[in-house]
Formats: structure tokens, C-alpha cells, sequence
């Protein structure tokens, strides 16, 4: 199928999983629920999710227990888009080009709807139609990707170097954190629903590091070229508060010729492990290399 065709119909798949999981488990008669809903199914380009559902593909997984973890790994990563534009974080107004939670609703709201979504996602993978060894893979690997060793540790460091100049290894160990561990949580995800070996587990996880860096570096280039509405959500605030970012220290040119280097190594390491068959994943990775949002 052509890619995006394939990237619509992962994205069907996913959006069927995310309101199965409102359905169940963020009741509608709740305040902090309907405050995480809004911010679940207020669209999105749902990259860890497909990720989730390419790679079950890829590996010839189970669907059924792929779209789970894909709306787990999907609420997980909005828990942490809510906290993250809190007054006491990034205090952004905007995510996706509407209200932050927080204005939309309130800021005690906004954190307990992100705290919901945080815990639910686990319920999501307990529940998920999958043996118990593929839905304990997939509950550690999320928990990895998200907590001390993962996503928060990243948060923790980009906080503290909003104050302090970072060096290039530096921004890469933020990075590896805040953004690859997450991505690498959903790549592993769907290699559990395939109950893939070790090895192949391996050679996804430099895969997903590779995607989160270049990831992480577009999104600096963007913060300095886009505009609020092509992104859907404020620019320039790295810059204003002095914050190091891959632009600041290569410039704009000298960071996207980074990235580009990076996702062409990426790309073929992964290729010369599956082939043809990796060739949606590939897509997958320049396409976010060249995106505009």
C-alpha cells in the first residue's frame, strides 16, 4: 500500500483503539475525564501510535492486541503533553492549534486529567486481548520509556539546562530521554505484540533512537522557521529564554544537514536488518525529516 494511504489507515486503527479506551475507561460524567478527552482526541499526527501498529505489521504481530498498546502509548504521551504546558513547566497556551487543557478547563483539572490518562494507559495494556507475557512486555517497556529512566529523567535534564548552555552530548542524552525513550517505548510496544526475539528488538530500539533525535532536531529548526500556525502552538520561546537547542549551536542549515545525516544512517541500519519489508518505517523516518509541523 502506498505510505499514505498505510499512515491513514494506521491512523483509523489508532482513533477506533482511543475511543474504545475513552469508552472504558474516561467516563464522560467526569469533569477530569472530559478534560483528558479533549485533549486525547484533539487530533494529532499519532506517530507513536503508528509506530505501534507498523511495527506489529512489520513483524506479522497480533492487530487486535497492537491497537491496544497503540491507544496506551498514545494516552501516555498526552499526559505529558497536558503537564508539560502547565504555568509550572513550559506554560504554553496552545497545543495543536486550541487551548492548552489548562485553559480550556483549569489548571488543577489539567493535571489530574494527565494524571488519568497516565494511569489509565496501564489499565489499557492489562486489558489488552494478548497473552500475559506480550502484555507485561509491553507494560515494562512503556513504563521504561516514561518514568526515571526514560521521559521524565529527559524532562528533569531539559529543565535544568534551560539555565545552564548545553553541550551537542548533552542535548543528545536530553533527547534520548525525553523524546527516544517514549518513541522507542512504542516501537517496542509493537514488537511485543509479535512476541519478537531479543535481537530483533535490538535493532528496533537503535531504529527509535535514531527517529527521536531527528525528531528532537526539526522540532528545534521549526521552534526558529515555523510559525504558530503551521505548528499549532507558540515559537521562539527556546530562543527567548536562552535555551540551547541543535539550531542554536549549528545554526538552522548546519542542524537539518545533522539530521539529515542521522536519518540516513538510521534508515540504512534498519534496512539491512529487514529490507524491503522496513520500507514503511523508512518512509516513516523522512517524512518526519522533512515535515513542516
Amino acid at each position: 500500500m502506498e505510505y499514505k494511504a498505510q499512515y491513514e489507515a494506521y491512523l483509523a486503527q489508532a482513533s477506533k483503539a482511543l475511543d474504545a479506551a475513552c469508552g472504558q475507561f474516561l467516563p464522560e460524567t467526569s469533569e477530569v475525564c472530559r478534560a483528558a478527552r479533549y485533549s486525547l482526541l484533539g487530533g494529532g499526527k499519532r506517530i507513536r501510535a503508528v509506530l505501534v501498529l507498523s511495527v506489529c505489521d512489520l513483524l506479522g504481530g497480533d492487530k487486535a492486541a497492537a491497537g491496544q498498546f497503540a491507544a496506551a502509548v498514545e494516552m501516555l504521551h498526552c499526559y505529558s503533553l497536558i503537564h508539560d504546558d502547565l504555568p509550572c513547566m513550559d506554560n504554553d497556551d496552545l497545543r495543536r492549534g486550541r487551548p492548552s487543557c489548562h485553559k480550556a478547563f483549569d489548571e488543577a483539572t489539567a493535571m489530574l486529567a494527565g494524571d488519568v490518562l497516565l494511569t489509565e494507559a496501564f489499565e489499557v495494556v492489562a486489558n489488552a486481548p494478548a497473552s500475559a507475557q506480550a502484555c507485561v512486555r509491553a507494560a515494562r517497556a512503556l513504563g521504561a520509556g516514561a518514568g526515571s529512566r526514560g521521559m521524565v529523567y529527559g524532562q528533569e535534564l531539559d529543565l535544568k539546562y534551560e539555565a545552564l548552555a548545553a553541550t551537542e552530548d548533552q542535548l543528545r542524552l536530553i533527547h534520548r530521554n525525553k523524546t527516544g525513550a517514549l518513541i522507542n517505548a512504542a516501537v517496542q510496544m509493537g514488537a511485543a505484540a509479535a512476541e519478537a526475539d531479543t535481537e530483533t528488538c535490538r535493532v528496533l530500539e537503535a531504529y527509535a533512537y535514531g527517529l527521536g533525535l531527528v525528531f528532537q532536531i526539526v522540532d528545534d529548526v521549526l521552534d526558529v522557521t515555523s510559525t504558530p500556525e503551521q505548528l499549532g502552538k507558540p515559537i521562539g520561546s527556546d530562543s527567548e529564554n536562552g535555551k540551547t537547542t541543535f539550531a542554536t549551536l549549528y545554526g538552522v542549515q548546519g542542524a537539518m544537514d545533522l539530521a539529515q545525516k542521522l536519518n540516513a544512517e538510521t534508515c540504512a541500519q534498519l534496512h539491512s536488518h529487514f529490507g524491503t519489508k522496513a520500507a514503511f518505517l523508512e518512509q516513516l523516518a523522512q517524512q518526519l525529516l522533512v515535515r513542516k509541523s
